[in-house]
């Protein structure tokens, strides 16, 4: 067998874009060089922010990288949104040390994507032994694939990593040519009460979308005070630096898109998504004036436009957020990995899967006879 590799770095910059890119591919921005070196760049990892980069890669007889994988060392479970404090705590009161752990992710960002970055399937045991050498290495307690994608779950399984299910609310494109395509596919009152928001959230306002050259620092000084806001009340402190967007901008400008809404021209709310290959995926949202719907409007049916207009498949618009059901979006599983070497700790996590996935998969199907689409659909 030709000589594999692996190597870890202190950040994705380390490495060649390319080569990185020629991994992770071109559907998902949120793994790609650019937005995780912005992050790197920017300071909104490494440093005190708990986030520390350990990329790791498997190269090839000839020093090419053959694989990859978005690593973190974290030393608390914040911005991972696959919450595991109970975890922590329960090792802790048993006395062992739950941080530092490894977590293989895009930071900050609740979208499903690859996390095994590979050339080609064979490659994956290669990465994941390295990822586990380097739990056994350090003495860690764990690492964590958050938000992996559906097709890479049978390669975390048959490395004996635990996977947890949860869910996220999800819009899919079913061929439809414009808005009122998609809400003809709904019932009566669905379609009334979508209509209604619309037309309240937008009165007296301008909705302008904005990406690639169109964006400038002004826009990103308007758009952070937006992400402040929301982040102080949501986090108690945002994650991400001034500098990151003005990176996004320069790096990535063509798969952004800022959504601002104006009332006389000054802009009052905004909401930022980033563009796939077949996915438009929404990010951060904030405003400075309270308008009904506005929301609404700018996160899920904006979007949707957007998704149509350009022909992709789905639009993600975040975690959480029961609310998203009645305006089209269903529930979708989401899925994650866990790697716990110690056999106690392990069993004991594992029970506490196995109960919280009959619960996750009830509540699914419990929400998805609730969406708003005729039944029969």
């Amino acid at each position: 067998m030709a000589e594999r590799v692996a190597r870890i770095a202190s950040g994705v910059a380390d490495f060649d874009r390319d080569e990185w890119n020629a991994c992770a591919g071109q559907g998902n921005p949120f793994i790609s060089w650019d937005f995780l070196v912005a992050l790197e760049r920017s300071g909104s990892v490494g440093g005190t922010s708990g986030w520390q980069p350990l990329p790791m890669v498997i190269e090839g007889p000839d020093g090419h990288i053959a694989a990859a994988a978005p690593a973190y060392g974290k030393s608390h479970s914040q911005g991972e949104y696959v919450f595991d404090h109970g975890w922590a705590d329960a090792w802790e009161r048993a006395g062992g040390r739950y941080y530092p752990k490894i977590q293989i992710a895009a930071p900050f960002s609740p979208v499903p994507g690859p996390r095994l970055l590979l050339r080609d399937r064979s490659q994956a045991p290669a990465l994941i032994a390295g990822i586990e050498m380097l739990v056994q290495r350090n003495a860690l307690s764990s690492a964590h694939a958050t938000f992996i994608d559906p097709d890479q779950v049978p390669l975390f399984e048959a490395a004996g990593w635990l996977i947890r299910e949860d869910s996220q609310f999800h819009w899919t494109n079913r061929g439809y040519g414009n808005f009122e395509d998609f809400l003809a596919d709904l019932s009566s009152e669905k379609r009334k009460n979508i209509r209604k928001e619309r037309r309240r959230a937008v009165e007296g306002l301008e909705i302008v979308h904005l990406t690639g050259s169109d964006l400038t620092e002004a826009h990103w000084d308007i758009f952070w005070d937006f992400y402040q806001d929301t982040g102080a009340r949501k986090w108690g402190r945002p994650y991400l630096t001034r500098p990151f967007f003005s990176l996004l901008g320069e790096m990535m400008g063509p798969q952004v898109l800022l959504m601002l809404a104006l009332r006389g021209g000054r802009p009052i709310a905004g909401a930022l998504n980033l563009i796939g290959g077949d996915t438009l995926y929404g990010r951060y949202w904030g405003c400075v004036e309270d308008v009904p719907n506005l929301h609404f409007e700018l996160c899920y049916y904006q979007a949707i436009d957007v998704a149509i207009a350009r022909g992709l498949r789905r639009v993600e618009a975040g975690a959480q957020g029961g609310h998203k059901l009645a305006r089209g979006y269903a529930p979708e599983p989401t899925w994650s990995a866990h790697h716990i070497p110690d056999a106690r700790f392990r069993r004991a996590v594992a029970d506490f899967l196995a109960d919280e996935r009959a619960g996750v998969q009830r509540d699914r199907l419990w929400l998805a006879e609730r969406t708003p689409f005729r039944k029969g659909d």
